[in-house]
């Protein structure tokens, strides 16, 4: 398993985007809307195949039925929600995950259409399964399709991915049922913290 991304969730897309570039000195790139869930998202590039997913609101979609994922609907400010870990056999994943005592959930077919009008289409599991506040991640499975890094997203460095818990023990537990590692400290807040370094420096997301 390795790093796919970070999930950045915001109320507001562009004004976030912009930010982040005055931050870093990039600009994420368009990724694509997700129909029927009433968002969409730019993406910048960790390296290899690994992103930082930046997804907010698309005002150019209906409200869609139930809440918008990765808590959207309720953020006030922009905020680091959840990581994923890319796997080559997603089912093969989940059995060995229960097998170990943690249920990541059945995993979902998804899609979407990029700006250049190709489709990329994945599985994954559900991200509002992840367990501990997004500190234990969902899995996803490209299955040999076009990867989103592939599209050209300028890039910065991922210097540090941390969480911290008020039971880290019981996260590294789950972890552990995914063959997983994640730096952990104790803590009062569940919450995940990364540091990127683009070329104006380096910026805390959490």
């Amino acid at each position: 398993m390795s790093l796919d991304h970070l999930v950045y969730a915001t109320p507001d897309l562009e004004t976030t985007t912009t930010e982040l570039e005055e931050l870093l000195g990039v600009r994420a790139a368009p990724g694509g809307r997700h129909p029927g869930f009433g968002t969409r998202n730019r993406l910048v590039g960790l390296g290899g195949r690994s992103y930082l997913e930046i997804i907010g609101p698309d005002p150019e979609q209906e409200a869609p039925a139930g809440p918008r994922p990765f808590l959207i609907d309720t953020l006030g400010s922009p905020r680091l929600v959840g990581w994923a870990v890319a796997v080559d056999d997603i089912d093969a994943a989940v059995a060995h995950a229960r097998e170990h005592g943690y249920d990541p959930g059945d995993p979902e077919e998804m899609s979407r259409r990029t700006p250049d009008g190709g489709l990329l289409s994945w599985r994954l599991t559900p991200p509002q399964r992840a367990g501990h506040d997004g500190l234990v991640p969902f899995l996803i499975d490209w299955a040999g399709m076009r990867h989103p890094t592939e599209s050209g997203p300028e890039v910065v460095d991922l210097v540090s991915l941390r969480g911290s818990h008020p039971d880290p023990e019981a996260v590294r537990r789950d972890l552990a049922a995914l063959d997983v590692r994640l730096d952990l400290d104790e803590g009062p807040n569940p919450g995940l913290t990364a540091v990127l370094r683009g070329r104006h420096g380096e910026v805390t997301l959490a």
